[in-house]
């Protein structure tokens, strides 16, 4: 990792706010970088393995129910913000539950200017999914580019990781805004995160 990746991902970072709608965003002066994934999918794990802390993003309760945008400044003042985006695709949400979280996530992505990459999770025992998919158009249609991250490979076979990775990238070329590579993760193992750093910090300066 570069002195300069270190220096900003051990230095101060904080809780901003959460929205859960639009009118709650924060103001749009610096970059962010959005991380979005179903629910259980590790998402708080990972968020917190990539800034060096235990509990900075905290995963709900409940699957599902959290359906806000939850905002971190990165740097004093900030670099850029993280947005961590609520879980999608849990099978006990509410159907109106489900819906707000569309538009809240639809109108996210078609009005941030100052986002500048979305971090897609994908749990490597299960790949990509058609709720996945949903989400992948969503990012399409927005035209928000968008980088394919795969967790919890500590719990898959070499073999079986592999195999995944393959199917994956074949999957992105049928999407026009993803990003032609992919990052693989273990937060429980901090396995990828420093690329994942490097990957987030290009995205910023994009």
């Amino acid at each position: 990792m570069t002195e300069t990746t270190t220096k900003i991902f051990s230095g101060p970072i904080s809780f901003l706010k959460s929205a859960p709608k639009l009118e709650f965003l924060p103001e749009p002066t610096v970059p962010e970088i959005a991380f979005a994934g179903r629910s259980n999918v590790g998402k708080s794990s990972l968020i917190n393995a990539l800034v060096n802390r235990n509990n900075l993003a905290r995963a709900s309760n409940t699957p599902g129910r959290t359906q806000e945008l939850n905002f971190f400044d990165v740097g004093d003042p900030a670099v850029f913000r993280i947005v961590d985006m609520p879980g999608y695709g849990y099978a006990k949400a509410p159907i109106k539950t489900v819906q707000q979280w569309r538009y809240l996530i639809n109108d996210y992505l078609r009005g941030r200017v100052v986002l500048k990459r979305v971090f897609v999770l994908i749990d490597s025992r299960h790949g990509i999914k058609e709720v996945d998919h949903d989400i992948m158009s969503m990012l399409d249609s927005a035209a928000i580019s968008y980088r394919i991250v795969l967790t919890k490979t500590d719990k898959i076979k070499a073999s079986d990781l592999a195999a995944v990775e393959t199917d994956t990238m074949a999957k992105l070329r049928k999407h026009v805004a993803a990003y032609p590579d992919l990052s693989v993760t273990s937060a429980e193992k901090r396995g990828g995160i420093e690329d994942l750093r490097a990957a987030v910090l290009e995205a910023v300066a994009s």
